[in-house]
């Protein structure tokens, strides 16, 4: 048994120890669903702890254990959980009866409004869904409609959702790179017609649309890319995609799903000063409801109302619009709007009390480590953390670099490190996470404590 291993099997003895009854619960529930969840990545080995509470900047489990949370639901927590400007202006609804009723309300008109407004994108129009899933394949479905073209573009280590169109290029794989078939059930068909290029590589952009532009619908990119390493997109490579995808007649859309009023009330667009064809909108935009959109040109989203055979079903699902979520959305992004000046410079200033925190307690270990999620010229400053463990001399920049196993342990970021800060009251995902309004600077003290502790483990098994 390596040291690894031997590290690991430590760690789930201890964890196993703090939370006997949600191991119960988890047995349970494998009896009755499949894998004991209906959503993989909350369905840690050997089982996640059950939440009883959630507020502000902690979530507390049926063992009574309390958590540092940096998942923050998904992101989508800016605020931290359940706060109470949200629930105090939502009550008045919920009084009234908060039930579904298929109805149009004026409260989606309001959200669109605001979206518009804060993202500049004047002349603009707004359909809503319920998740980041349907909104960027219902993008990629208008592209191909607007533009009659059968391929998509995307960006290799972007995660995009579920959508059957974009389930390629995100795990990485030695010998094909980000090649690799993300789920099983997806036409070869579709998987063919789905290009992958390299992220803040304009070169490589440009060669791709140089040999098959005329036959790309789209290209998808996130301004921030998420799950492979919290990396902003430099200036020159986005001036670079919104120069060449218009050359092309090629639909640009900006997945700001995380990025979205993450960095500034607005989506991170502004910030560049770059704007795309679409953009797709989640996460925050809901104030802790299932609210997506997608926001954009008018000529592009009319294939909602085209005619039979060409129109795109952007029906947005059942409850598409509900009436209270859409009004926790408006709570959530006017209170951003109203006090941007407060918000966003406190929590990138403890992202970066953070990600200092995290360098110094591995450095001091001699734990080799990379913290990235922090900004650059454009992004000044971030309120995202993610902790990579590089092999051997590895120099990680990329998300090439940050997923492959030859040059960082993909196992220590996703499996390993959250189990060392688990049984230390600390949870991450993807090596790190987000920071929420509701943190405090002690708490991010406690934090950077458990990040020691767990460095000290990893010195003494690994190192």
């Amino acid at each position: 048994m390596n040291g690894i291993e031997k590290l690991r099997n430590h760690l789930i003895k201890e964890y196993a120890k703090k939370t006997i009854k949600s191991g119960r619960i988890f047995r349970r529930a494998e009896k009755i669903m499949i894998a004991g969840g209906s959503h993989t990545i909350r369905l840690w080995k050997p089982y996640p702890f059950f939440a009883v509470k959630a507020e502000g900047s902690t979530v507390r489990d049926v063992d009574g254990r309390e958590y540092l949370d940096y998942w923050q639901g998904h992101y989508a927590n800016i605020l931290g959980h359940n706060p109470m400007i949200i629930r105090r202006e939502t009550a008045a609804g919920a009084a009234k009866g908060s039930l579904h009723t298929g109805f149009e309300a004026l409260e989606q008109i309001e959200l669109a409004e605001v979206l518009v407004r804060q993202t500049g994108a004047k002349g603009d129009v707004v359909r809503f869904t319920t998740s980041g899933t349907l909104a960027t394949m219902y993008s990629v479905m208008l592209s191909e409609a607007f533009t009659g073209r059968d391929l998509v573009l995307k960006i290799g280590g972007g995660w995009h959702g579920a959508s059957p169109y974009l389930l390629k290029g995100v795990k990485y794989d030695p010998k094909i790179g980000f090649e690799l078939r993300e789920s099983g059930g997806v036409l070869d068909d579709i998987l063919r017609r789905t290009l992958v290029t390299k992220y803040n590589d304009p070169d490589d952009l440009g060669r791709i649309l140089k040999e098959k532009g005329d036959r790309i619908a789209c290209f998808i990119l996130e301004p921030f890319l998420g799950v492979s390493g919290f990396l902003p997109a430099s200036k020159e490579y986005l001036e670079t995609a919104r120069r060449l995808t218009a050359k092309h007649g090629i639909v640009l859309i900006f997945d700001e799903i995380i990025s979205g009023f993450r960095f500034a009330p607005s989506g991170v667009q502004k910030l560049y000063g770059v704007r795309p064809d679409l953009s797709v909108f989640g996460k925050i935009i809901g104030g802790g409801h299932a609210v997506a959109a997608v926001v954009g040109r008018r000529d592009i989203l009319a294939g909602c109302e085209g005619a039979p055979g060409v129109r795109v079903r952007f029906e947005g699902g059942t409850f598409s619009a509900h009436t209270e979520y859409m009004r926790a959305g408006l709570v959530m992004l006017r209170h951003l709007v109203k006090n941007a000046d407060s918000i966003y410079p406190r929590i990138a200033k403890l992202g970066e009390r953070l990600r200092t925190g995290m360098t110094r307690a591995f450095a001091g270990e001699g734990v080799p480590v990379v913290i990235s999620g922090g900004g650059n010229d454009v992004v000044g400053g971030s309120s995202m953390v993610m902790a990579n463990f590089p092999l051997g001399d590895a120099v990680l920049k990329t998300p090439e670099d940050f997923n492959d196993s030859r040059r960082a342990s993909v196992q220590m970021r996703e499996e390993i490190l959250k189990l060392a800060l688990l049984v230390n009251g600390v949870n991450v995902v993807h090596g790190g996470g987000s920071v929420s309004m509701a943190h405090k600077p002690a708490e991010i003290d406690r934090t950077i404590e458990a990040f020691g502790e767990a460095a000290r483990l990893f010195k003494k098994f690994l190192y």
